[in-house]
């Protein structure tokens, strides 16, 4: 039986059958179109931007000080005066919480940049050269992840003293391990790929190959691990200050507002350890939304 031609429509024309239908994205581009529909991850974006927005302009909203006493308003409920209520030495606890917020974020960011950067020049180098280097960098790195934390804390506040720079100089002290773990693991996967192999037979240089070739195939697993490496630096200032081995006075931060506010947690006075403790959480909850976000993105498994 002889079926006539006309009653087949051909799917596509010869000259269109080869055209590229789908935009060509990068690498960057289809992990920021990834992260965009992930609904939570832009929820903790979004929560980042308005803390960092309250730190930096939130003072401008208020005629309180944050460090003016007043004894005859002391520990005044929340109000139209005192939007979050005052503290024990009639401080503006907002006040205090904005101030607070660009203490933590300033400890959260720097530490996190201090342990990226000491993190992937030490795991790098450790990948890479491998045998013997490796063995004695590493030997030393779980000698440093033995000792206690708050043994290394304790004794900087003998030497430094108690301070803003003796926090960052204890969360960076051991802080980059973790990041110089991953990195290693990275670089260890990566050096016998054949562009480092053809990169060597040219004459490249160990620090070339590193810098060119390994970190840049591995930054997006270093990106999540800085992003979760925020909110660690935060919570661990938070509790350092809790325990009084923080920001000292007149310096507050949220760790020494809680701190501040828990002998008069059962005398009702709840707003000074709620505050606090809430910008904390939350602070936290973002950074995490968005490391979790944007290791989906990274993730190879999720390209299409």
């Amino acid at each position: 039986m002889n079926v006539p031609d006309s009653l087949f429509v051909p799917m596509a024309h010869k000259s269109t059958a080869e055209a590229i239908v789908r935009p060509r994205l990068s690498f960057w581009q289809e992990a920021w179109l990834r992260l965009l529909k992930n609904k939570l991850a832009m929820l903790g974006l979004i929560l980042i931007i308005v803390i960092a927005a309250l730190a930096v302009f939130g003072p401008l909203l208020t005629d309180q000080s944050y460090s003016k006493q007043s004894l005859l308003d002391g520990n005044q409920k929340p109000s139209a005066l005192h939007w979050f209520g005052t503290d024990e030495l009639g401080r503006d606890v907002y006040a205090r919480i904005l101030y607070g917020a660009r203490i933590s974020l300033f400890i959260g960011l720097t530490a996190a940049l201090i342990d990226f950067a000491i993190g992937i020049v030490y795991g790098g180098i450790a990948g890479y050269f491998g045998g013997r280097i490796d063995n004695v960098m590493m030997r030393f790195v779980d000698l440093l992840y033995g000792i206690p934390y708050l043994l290394i804390v304790i004794l900087l506040m003998v030497v430094m003293g108690p301070g803003l720079l003796t926090i960052i100089v204890a969360l960076s002290a051991t802080g980059w391990i973790g990041m110089a773990r991953i990195v290693r693991g990275q670089v260890l996967s990566l050096k016998s790929s054949e562009y480092v192999l053809a990169a060597r037979t040219l004459g490249a240089g160990a620090g070339y190959i590193i810098r060119k070739h390994l970190l840049p195939n591995a930054v997006g697993v270093i990106i999540v691990q800085v992003t979760f490496s925020v909110p660690s630096a935060i919570f661990a200032e938070a509790f350092l200050s809790f325990l009084g081995l923080g920001i000292q006075p007149p310096l507050a931060s949220w760790g020494v507002m809680a701190n501040d506010a828990l002998p008069t947690i059962l005398s009702g006075h709840w707003w000074r350890l709620f505050y606090p403790a809430f910008f904390i959480s939350m602070t936290m909850l973002a950074f995490n939304l968005v490391g979790d976000g944007l290791q989906d993105a990274f993730n190879p498994k999720q390209r299409r």
